[in-house]
């Protein structure tokens, strides 16, 4: 299939396009490099730079089997304080997006969303019938996002998946998480052993769980790669379907940090800080839907080995840096 990869010079974009490459796919990649690396695109594809609203056009013009769509404004308190970004970069970019795709009759779109659109859970695990609340600017972009999608899907035939993930890791050899303002964990903790940071911040230690730190749940960059390619092919046109990815299992911010000492084998000292306005004790997905329905399985659940690859990563990183 010749596929369009929006954002896919960024993080999940760049590892789910070296998936589709691999697979024998012709990618085109459409990044404005705001947020993503040039050298994250994954040999073999045709890289397009420059602004969605205003190349998603004529790329989608010289024909398109689908998009998969990553480009986004993804920063919670960015949104917060500059929402406008989030609206106009998020929703109207979609928008402008949605439009091309209908103008140039593209049959597929698989949406990366997030579990923000479901702001503070009511119970846990998560599923896809939870009241979706988002408590930000960014959470209700993409929600708005989705309400977008369903419309088009319903009026004009579009054969639509959203996928809303929780907390994403790991790496896929070359291709991994370097974010300009790093908000994760794991690459927190990991830019500790690089010597990047003096230390990790706990926000706070009182929380009602068994270690006392908040619980999450870490999905493989590699299994919601394979999540999007399964979604590709089971995108149903008139129809826009909603799925959460997770792993099913918590990791407390204290096994986290273990973890990380562990494979990386670095004291990385850690401080406490006061728990942060609106961080939820807990946050597991329910992965049953996209399970029963896509056939997904994810097989990269072992925290160490998601750690373990996204260490790898970051020395390689740190190497070239060096050099």
């Amino acid at each position: 299939m010749r596929l369009v990869v929006t954002g896919g010079a960024g993080y999940v974009g760049s590892v789910c396009a070296a998936h589709l490459v691999d697979l024998g796919h012709d990618v085109v990649v459409i990044d404005d490099l705001s947020t993503g690396h040039r050298d994250a695109v994954p040999d073999g594809c045709r890289f397009v730079e420059g602004d969605l609203a205003e190349v998603a056009g004529p790329t989608l013009a010289e024909g398109a089997d689908g998009v998969l769509h990553f480009a986004a404004r993804s920063l919670v308190g960015e949104s917060v304080q500059h929402p406008e970004r989030y609206w106009h970069g998020n929703v109207v970019t979609t928008l402008r997006l949605l439009e091309a795709m209908r103008e140039h009759r593209t049959p597929r779109l698989v949406f990366s969303s997030t579990a923000a659109t479901y702001g503070e859970p009511t119970r846990v695990p998560i599923s896809e019938d939870a009241p979706t609340a988002p408590t930000n600017p960014y959470g209700a972009s993409k929600l708005a996002i989705d309400h977008a999608i369903s419309s088009y899907a319903a009026a004009h035939g579009l054969a639509a998946v959203s996928l809303r993930y929780f907390n994403v890791a790991g790496a896929h050899g070359g291709f991994g998480e370097r974010h300009t303002v790093e908000t994760h964990l794991i690459p927190i903790v990991l830019q500790v052993a690089t010597g990047e940071r003096e230390a990790v911040q706990i926000y706070g230690e009182d929380w009602p769980t068994p270690d006392g730190t908040c619980i999450r749940d870490y999905i493989h960059v590699d299994d919601l790669a394979d999540a999007h390619l399964l979604a590709l092919t089971h995108a149903t046109p008139g129809t826009h379907r909603v799925y959460n990815l997770g792993s099913g299992t918590g990791f407390s911010v204290r096994e986290v940090i273990d973890t990380c000492r562990a494979v990386t084998g670095h004291p990385l000292p850690a401080r406490s800080a006061p728990r942060r306005a609106g961080d939820p004790a807990v946050l597991v997905a329910s992965s049953q839907r996209a399970r029963d329905e896509l056939g997904w399985r994810p097989s990269r659940t072992d925290i160490a080995r998601i750690v373990a690859d996204a260490w790898e990563f970051a020395q390689r990183r740190t190497a070239l840096e060096v050099h």
